[in-house]
């Protein structure tokens, strides 16, 4: 059974990891007939939104591990721990989460530095050879770590994330929310997910097309 290492990145869409692209990645990975093992940092959240206002949380803190921890029923290790060589691949679910709880991009744009705990990680699958997934927002992650190797991504039509991937010298190429691009010689694979959606279905196809190729990958 091939073993893959899914990142959140808290819960919920707006300070955390977007909870349907976490759960879609769970469950088709599960359909493949691959076991998902969950991390997350454990690091406090840049913030907390309400979820229901769509404001901050003023004096409300969160740890992203044990937010993470709702999502993977309380399955989740911190990602101090995470050992390529006990994997097979790694996929980072979107969400606001990967933008300013796994680097910084939602604040710094182009000059932003993604996170010890994540780009280590992130390295060491990359260095053994292992595929990597990223969707929705957390292409921009692959691009600032391997922009100056040209890696090719998707983040889907947006504008103006296409331009601050391309500003960190990353290829971006639009593809539709059930398309993904492939950097074959970087071992990358990226789908938009909800940087386009618009409902879950269409969503779903993108995920299911990720997975599908990151365990061919494998």
């Amino acid at each position: 059974m091939k073993k893959i290492g899914v990142i959140l990145s808290g819960c919920g869409v707006y300070d955390g990891a977007e909870i349907q692209e976490a759960v879609l990645t769970l469950l088709y990975l599960d359909l493949a007939g691959a076991q998902a093992l969950c991390f997350a940092p454990n690091v406090e959240q840049h913030h907390v939104i309400n979820h229901l206002t769509g404001n901050v949380s003023d004096n409300e803190t969160r740890n992203v591990l044990v937010e993470s921890a709702r999502i993977a029923r309380g399955q989740i290790t911190d990602l101090k721990e995470i050992d390529s060589f006990d994997l097979d691949g790694l996929i980072l679910p979107g969400g606001f989460g990967a933008a300013k709880n796994l680097c910084d991009y939602a604040f710094k744009g182009p000059d932003c530095e993604v996170i010890p705990e994540v780009a280590q990680a992130i390295n060491s699958f990359l260095l053994a050879g292992k595929p990597v997934g990223f969707m929705c927002i957390a292409p921009v992650i692959a691009a600032k770590l391997l922009g100056g190797e040209g890696v090719e991504l998707t983040i889907g039509n947006e504008a103006g994330t296409g331009a601050d991937i391309e500003a960190m010298g990353a290829v971006h190429l639009d593809t539709p929310v059930e398309g993904i691009v492939v950097s074959s010689r970087n071992n990358i694979i990226s789908t938009p997910a909800y940087m386009l959606g618009p409902s879950i279905r269409d969503v779903a196809k993108g995920i299911e097309a990720l997975v599908r190729e990151l365990l061919e990958r494998c």
